[in-house]
């Protein structure tokens, strides 16, 4: 079996509004989250003249005042001079035009998340809605729950305050110099459509977002922006790069705690979805719907919201065994079915699975 532990590092949890020093000018923030997922992991870089945020939290007022007695407690009389924001998901987006207009500093974050957040937090228009409701009605959703999940793909700019109007672009590759250190950007895929990670050689530090993360995994899905998405592809062909980081690296994930184990936690994505994958070939010998295979890959009951994530991880997986050629697709009476055409030399399937990503993040 492999072997995919991870150690918790020992540091003290930072209540809501205060800090925990992590590494010499690192420090790990919490802020409260209304989901089942109850917080995220923020992070300060502190420089000689100042502060830069990474990540910011969810769009409210408490969240605001938590920024607010840091501001007054914890940043020992430095200003903030930059916003960094990994990727645009409103848990880390929610506040970053509340804290560039608080500060006046530039936000930075990578072009294809700061356009997607600008377009999502834009006001409707009066555009056909006929393809978001034929993307539902392709996997099999009645009426009802087709305006449901119209609902909920519009709620996006209420989560998230006013966006700046202009940002400084991250590129893969690119340095940040902070307090004499050089914080490197790592572009991923797959969870959102240019995710940035910052890593710390000089330190052996990494904050990983929600690319990496422990416990659960990062939201992989299949939008109606983009129905034929491959992000899966994406996000697995992203995580090599990580493997090539020290083994020894301190992670700092989005959520739950800072740990050690990179590679064995990188290793763990990959075939967790591999897994998945070839849970869903053993289960489309006949036909199967997008609804007939969600019992398949989640066991849980699923709220309308969950049903909604559930739906586009599943077409995820799909998407990429259709790329693969493992997997073929008709259209019939405007429901999509899938049928397996193909298992691996390598294919198992154990029909168990200790995690599901069904959790948003």
């Amino acid at each position: 079996m492999p072997d995919y532990t991870i150690t918790y590092a020992d540091f003290d949890l930072p209540e809501f509004g205060n800090k925990t020093q992590l590494a010499d000018g690192v420090y790990w923030l919490r802020m409260p989250l209304p989901f089942e997922l109850d917080h995220i992991n923020l992070y300060l870089l502190e420089d000689s003249d100042g502060w830069f945020i990474v990540d910011t939290g969810l769009k409210g007022k408490t969240t605001q005042q938590h920024w607010q007695q840091l501001f007054d407690q914890h940043l020992e009389g430095k200003p903030v001079k930059g916003v960094i924001v990994t990727h645009m998901h409103p848990d880390h987006m929610g506040q970053a035009g509340y804290l560039t207009e608080h500060w006046q500093v530039p936000l930075y974050m990578t072009r294809g998340e700061y356009y997607t957040a600008r377009s999502l937090s834009s006001p409707t228009y009066e555009a056909s809605q006929w393809p978001v409701t034929q993307f539902y009605q392709n996997c099999g959703l009645d009426q009802a729950t087709i305006d449901t999940a119209t609902g909920f793909e519009n709620g996006f700019s209420g989560l998230v305050e006013p966006i700046t109007r202009s940002y400084k672009r991250l590129k893969h590759g690119d340095d940040i110099t902070i307090n004499g250190q050089t914080w490197r950007i790592i572009v991923g895929s797959g969870h959102s459509p240019e995710h940035a990670c910052l890593y710390n050689s000089t330190q052996s530090i990494l904050i990983s977002g929600d690319q990496i993360i422990p416990e659960i995994t990062p939201n992989i899905s299949v939008y109606s922006t983009e129905p034929d998405a491959n992000p899966l592809a994406d996000y697995l062909d992203s995580l090599p790069q990580f493997k090539q980081l020290p083994s020894n690296t301190l992670v700092l994930p989005a959520h739950n705690k800072p740990f050690y184990g990179l590679h064995q936690r990188t290793d763990y994505m990959r075939d967790h979805h591999e897994k998945k994958l070839n849970h869903l070939l053993a289960h489309c010998s006949t036909a199967k719907t997008v609804l007939q295979l969600l019992p398949i890959l989640f066991k849980r009951k699923l709220s309308p919201q969950q049903m909604m994530f559930a739906l586009g991880e599943c077409l995820a997986h799909l998407n990429l065994l259709l790329a693969r050629g493992h997997m073929e697709r008709t259209l019939t009476d405007n429901i999509y079915l899938y049928t397996t055409l193909h298992q691996p030399n390598d294919w198992i399937d154990d029909g168990n699975d200790d995690e599901d990503s069904l959790l948003r993040v």
